[in-house]
């Protein structure tokens, strides 16, 4: 869970700094999501608000819609053909689906990290950080590409590991030291919202363990919304929860959210309680 700062200065130094430019700090909420793959329901009524500055953590077993939820909030639901979509995704009280409201907007506002890294292959590190500068056709010196490229792998917790090979290939990293590429090249474009699809599930502890590390100290400058099947990473690293669950071929629904403490300590659902400590799922 996120952190009180502690007067350790020390300690706070180790912190990456927030960047000055950093945009404020962005609250996320799904109002009424209802959603289609074709004729078949998979998300009814959802609503959820992922508040500013936090982590919040989906959780349910799988099939339940959480990934499809997900997509969602940054607009890549309606890139499957069959795909419809109902209700609302405000970002600050502004619908990302209204249709005066460009795509790449969305997409810039609102990041987004993959189960299974997927580092351009053929770019170096560098060039991996600074893609979504050309995506959204985003302009900068030389000086202000390289100041970027450091302060976007030193907030992925990466560029001690590799400044002294900016020029290899992101693909020869290591699967850890690849997402956390990924992460880097999602803060690129400066989002106020960073989604992050099981985001440690093709990991090793030492991996996972630094992934969550550097979670945390970026909730220090954008929300995070993570789907996750690992009980003690979503009690480790989240403020707030949420428990999908999806019965009998029935759509995916939120059964109880809240506070994780309070959801992983005393659940108001029994069918939370049984998820949480392990009894299905």
């Amino acid at each position: 869970m996120t952190s009180t700062p502690t007067q350790d200065e020390t300690a706070t130094d180790l912190l990456p700094a927030v960047p000055a430019d950093a945009p404020a700090l962005a609250q996320l909420e799904a109002v009424g999501v209802t959603a289609w793959f074709g004729q078949r329901k998979v998300l009814d009524r959802v609503s959820l608000t992922m508040p500013a500055g936090g982590i919040t953590a989906l959780i349910g077993p799988s099939g339940c819609g959480k990934s499809t939820f997900l997509r969602i909030l940054n607009r890549m639901h309606e890139l499957v053909p069959s795909a419809a979509l109902a209700g609302e995704v405000l970002l600050d009280g502004e619908d990302i689906y209204d249709p005066e409201r460009r795509l790449i907007d969305a997409r810039r506002a609102i990041g987004m990290v993959f189960q299974k890294p997927n580092p351009f292959p053929a770019m170096s590190i560098r060039e991996n950080v600074l893609a979504g500068l050309k995506l959204t056709g985003t302009k900068a010196s030389r000086s202000e590409r390289d100041a970027l490229v450091e302060s976007c792998l030193t907030r992925a917790g990466l560029w001690t590991e590799v400044r002294d090979r900016l020029d290899a290939p992101g693909g020869g990293l290591s699967g850890g030291q690849q997402q956390r590429l990924c992460i880097a090249r999602s803060l690129a474009v400066k989002p106020r919202v960073l989604l992050m699809d099981e985001p440690c599930s093709a990991l090793d502890p030492t991996s996972t363990r630094v992934i969550e590390e550097t979670m945390v100290e970026l909730a220090r400058e954008v929300t995070i919304v993570i789907v996750t099947h690992n009980m003690q990473q979503a009690a480790r690293v989240s403020d707030t929860c949420a428990f999908f669950l999806a019965a009998h071929g029935t759509p995916g629904v939120i059964v109880e959210h809240g506070r994780t403490d309070a959801m992983f300590g005393s659940p108001q659902d029994e069918r939370t309680s049984d998820y949480v400590n392990g009894r299905f799922g």
